[in-house]
């Protein structure tokens, strides 16, 4: 097996560290005999291009370490998916780290523990399709999706930064108004209408502690859908932290909780998409499940989130 360290030197606050990473990867397989390699990326999906070519190179099992933050695991689990020869690893060392959450407030340090993730088990692991990108953690439309590709546009403004960045986002779009009109279809269900909020969930955390369905795993052949009609600026305010703890229940009249594996939205204009925290730009979007897509590298540690899921290791790393 091959271990291929994928190394995102634009995830937050990487670049003050890097040389302590590669050191510490460098130390650990001086004494193991498999080979190993770093890459640091260059430009956005540089990693997919990067594992699809090692795949393609070789059938030898590859084993991928996504060393940054949930944008450069997606990045990662684009290059992987549906390969029977690739196993990915996230590697939290970026910002957010919330897909890591779902197994987990404290497991970002096992995922971080060399000796753990290279000799861990991997676990078949749904994904979802967003129109033509892999998503393995949330999907999102509406208020929060704005918010969050808008903070990008204050962070880097002077006196403004990290939470004054998230602060001013928020007031500017809400600001603009919470709901936009789309048609929404799942199943049975069929709108057209004002919504505040669409969310697809195969993990459970997003956007640096929202925690909107604490139920949803990537291992139960089905997505969480959070639906969230019309709502005012004061009631968006007075619910919003109540979504963010996973409350939805307790909301029954702003939010519908649907289950599937397929929903389409379509908006009259290009509306912004939040998948893994990264942003992108359709005006009809098409969520998609995929069972077993991805071979998930888990630490065995992280035996609390075995015993409530009871999912069971596809195979060992050895194999």
């Amino acid at each position: 097996m091959k271990h291929l360290f994928i190394i995102n030197p634009a995830a937050g606050g990487i670049g003050k560290h890097l040389d302590q990473i590669r050191g510490k990867i460098d130390s650990f397989f001086a004494a193991a005999d498999e080979p190993y390699e770093i890459y640091i990326t260059q430009a956005p999906m540089d990693a997919v291009e990067k594992i699809r070519r090692e795949a393609d190179r070789s059938q030898e099992l590859l084993r991928v370490y996504a060393c940054g933050g949930d944008g450069t695991l997606n990045e990662c689990v684009n290059g992987a998916a549906l390969r029977s020869n690739v196993q990915v690893c996230p590697y939290p060392v970026g910002t957010g780290n919330d897909f890591v959450k779902t197994f987990g407030q404290d497991a970002a340090a096992c995922f971080t523990d060399l000796e753990q993730v290279t000799t861990a088990s991997f676990y078949a692991a749904d994904l979802i399709r967003c129109n033509d990108r892999w998503c393995v953690n949330i999907c999102s439309v509406g208020i929060d999706a704005r918010i969050g590709t808008d903070v990008h546009k204050y962070s880097h403004l002077p006196l403004i930064g990290g939470a004054a960045g998230y602060v001013t986002s928020l007031v500017v779009n809400i600001a603009k108004g919470i709901n936009q009109t789309y048609t929404v279809r799942c199943g049975e269900y069929e709108k057209t209408g004002l919504f505040s909020l669409i969310c697809a969930c195969n993990g459970t955390h997003y956007g640096g502690g929202f925690n909107p369905v604490p139920e949803a795993s990537p291992f139960d052949g089905e997505i969480n859908f959070l639906v969230v009609g019309q709502v005012s600026r004061l009631s968006f305010l007075r619910l919003v932290g109540k979504y963010a703890a996973g409350k939805y229940r307790q909301m029954r009249r702003y939010i519908s909780a649907l289950h599937g594996d397929h929903m389409t939205i379509e908006a009259e204009s290009p509306i912004v998409v939040n998948v893994d925290g990264e942003a992108l730009y359709a005006r009809k979007i098409d969520l998609t499940l995929h069972p077993c897509a991805l071979q998930l590298v888990v630490p065995a540690s992280l035996q609390p989130w075995r015993r409530l899921t009871g999912i069971a290791p596809t195979a060992a790393a050895q194999e």
